[in-house]
């Protein structure tokens, strides 16, 4: 019996010894194995190629005006305009061309490249108009709009309907800045001429301050007195005589 237990006690030695040297084995195997490194991560997808728009606001006008380019691209990392050289990749500009001119974009990326155009058309300027001379239809349409202020027997003084008329007076000569005219004073035949005189300075002076308080001004005004030396009705009554106490407006050639 001693002998059989010997036999087995040696045979579980042996086996102890062969398992340690299968766990030394399998350690080192382990560590002389070299590390796999991982994949590295794919590349970014390429950018898409880029978009691009050009426009001109008003796209046409006259010699000299200006009109306002406007762009916008998108996934751009150069935007050039032909004209203007390198741009931002979305902005406005004016630009005052001094003939028809087609505006011309390139935008580029590593994609690719997109290209826009604008044009401006450039038409020449009207003539300027002819300035106003002093001519037959200016004295017309002078006699025909500038209405006369009349005024009481022995008084200068402008009634509330005369300011009216003066009022509608200033407006037509606003329109017509280059006209100048003369007020002549005019009085009845009543009174000596001396005093008809100055009656009638006093009565063209009288109009020419209102028209110089509502906008028009004295130097294209000028004033004289006939007193009664030129009247327009010649009959001794006072419908007649009303008619030549006024202040009459003549166009100055």
């Amino acid at each position: 019996m001693k002998v059989k237990e010997e036999k087995l006690k040696l045979t579980r030695n042996q086996w102890i010894r062969i398992i340690v040297a299968l766990a030394v084995v399998l350690a080192v195997s382990a560590c002389g194995k070299k590390k796999v490194a991982s994949a590295p991560p794919p590349p970014p997808p390429p950018a898409p190629a880029p978009t691009a728009s050009l426009t001109a606001n008003p796209n046409t006008i006259q010699a000299g005006q200006a009109s306002t380019l406007t762009w916008r691209t998108d996934y751009a990392t150069d935007v050039t305009i032909d004209q203007l050289g390198k741009v931002d990749p979305s902005g406005s500009r004016a630009v005052t061309p001094a003939e028809s001119t087609t505006y011309h974009l390139v935008a580029k990326n590593d994609s690719g490249t997109q290209e826009a155009t604008a044009r401006i058309t450039v038409v020449s300027s009207p003539p300027p108009p002819p300035q106003q001379t002093s001519s037959g239809t200016d004295e017309q349409l002078f006699s025909e709009n500038m209405k006369d202020v009349f005024y009481d027997y022995d008084s200068y003084d402008i009634s509330a309907q005369y300011q009216q008329v003066l009022q509608a007076d200033t407006r037509f000569l606003k329109q017509h800045p280059n006209m100048k005219f003369t007020i002549e004073g005019h009085c009845d035949e009543r009174g000596s001429t001396e005093y008809n005189l100055a009656l009638g300075d006093n009565r063209a002076n009288a109009a020419k301050q209102v028209l110089g308080q509502i906008g028009i001004s004295g130097d294209r005004v000028r004033t004289i007195s006939y007193g009664k030396e030129k009247p327009f009705c010649t009959e001794s009554n006072e419908s007649c005589w009303q008619q030549n106490r006024r202040a009459h407006f003549v166009y100055q050639k």
